[in-house]
């Protein structure tokens, strides 16, 4: 007996649903005039009104485009392969459609992550069609990730990176934001409800000034990686026992490493990279140091840092958003499955069921949080349809 791998490619196929129908016999429609002629089952709610694909295909489009990073003309062109011809025009009208549902679940996940006590914040770029200038821009999608479960939201607001635009996004929260150097979260530190986290690993910015200076770089790393050895031997621990262990051993190498900043600044040029990165540290000290006050926080942010790859993965693929409203459509994807992954969720099996049984919760009576993938994990009969 020999076995070999082989593969049976994927099928599209039609899914009937047919109804039977109940007539009265003649004899009693005389009888009784009132009496309903006939019945019929009512049919199951589709996934998009008055649209002929079902969830799993809608689900398998948004896959393809969102998880594995295909642009749309790419995913046409496998269901051609598979036998069927569907426009661009009528591809990007169905995932309008799904992102429009999905918005429901996206802005009751915005809610979750804003009640948490601890975020962590980044932005990436995102290239998006302007049509009045008729190219593409440089848009920013700004990111939040709830730290202690692990939920993002992905935000787009016109593209914009500035600080008003992350006051509006942040205003409202009352917590710890984790978040790199960038000068627009500068106006957050010392508001009332809000203690800034800053991130360790951007901090190490004397690798770019070992060719300059390695000796005097490479004491600024050793510093660093000496608190993350710290961090090493504390994975374990619980988050007290943590926040003790850090405050009795990295606060001491904190402060020798701000003496070494003051000392440093004053032997290197002005002008050169060893000089910035000592700066940079030196400036967002207070919040670098704040990490050791509680065992929960994180050391960097590395794990936002990790859930940013896929767009940046998906805008080398796609290369760019047609507009706006596909930006924003694209943050709501991604914010879903970002949080699928967060939760262990897999995210076709996720979107396909929850597509099917969206049409039971849009009318407000079933709490809609059932579905966010946190909570479908753990109910394992919800899946059920009704």
């Amino acid at each position: 007996m020999t076995d070999s791998l082989a593969i049976r490619p994927a099928e599209v196929y039609i899914k009937r649903i047919i109804r039977h129908k109940y007539v009265l016999k003649s004899y009693r429609q005389i009888n009784d005039p009132d009496k309903q002629a006939f019945k019929m089952a009512p049919l199951p709610p589709a996934p998009i009104h008055k649209y002929m694909a079902s969830s799993s295909i809608l689900a398998d489009i948004i896959i393809e485009k969102f998880f594995y990073h295909m642009p749309f003309h790419r995913v046409i062109q496998k269901y051609r392969e598979l036998g069927v011809n569907i426009s661009s025009s009528t591809m990007g009208d169905w995932h309008a459609a799904v992102c429009e549902k999905l918005k429901l679940l996206y802005d009751r996940l915005k809610v979750d992550v804003f009640n948490s006590d601890y975020i962590q914040v980044d932005e990436s770029t995102l290239p998006v069609i302007d049509n009045e200038k008729h190219r593409a821009v440089k848009g920013y999608m700004w990111v939040v990730r709830n730290a202690n479960t692990g939920e993002v939201i992905f935000h787009y607001d016109l593209g914009s990176r500035s600080t008003e635009t992350a006051l509006k996004l942040l205003k409202d929260y009352n917590g710890a934001i984790q978040t790199d150097g960038y000068q627009a979260y500068e106006r957050f530190e010392g508001m009332k409800g809000k203690k800034m986290l800053g991130c360790w690993a951007h901090a190490r910015k004397f690798f770019d000034a070992l060719t300059e200076n390695k000796q005097l770089a490479t004491e600024g790393i050793d510093f660093i990686a000496k608190l993350y050895h710290i961090e090493d031997q504390t994975k374990d621990l619980t988050y007290e026992q943590r926040a003790e262990r850090r405050q009795k051993e990295a606060y001491p190498v904190i402060r020798d490493f701000e003496v070494w900043l003051q000392d440093t600044s004053c032997k290197v040029l002005k002008s050169g990279r060893m000089y910035k990165a000592i700066q940079y540290a030196y400036g967002l000290l207070p919040r670098l140091r704040r990490y050791v006050q509680d065992g929960r926080y994180n050391i960097d942010n590395n794990l936002i840092e990790n859930v940013i790859r896929p767009l940046a993965i998906g805008r080398k693929n796609y290369l760019f958003c047609g507009n706006s409203d596909s930006a924003i459509r694209a943050g709501i994807v991604y914010s879903l499955i970002a949080s699928c992954k967060a939760s262990g969720v897999e995210p076709r099996e996720w979107l396909e069921n929850v597509l099917e049984r969206m049409p039971y919760y849009e009318t407000g009576k079933r709490d809609i949080t059932e579905l966010l993938p946190r909570n479908w994990k753990n109910n394992q009969t919800n899946r059920k349809l009704f």
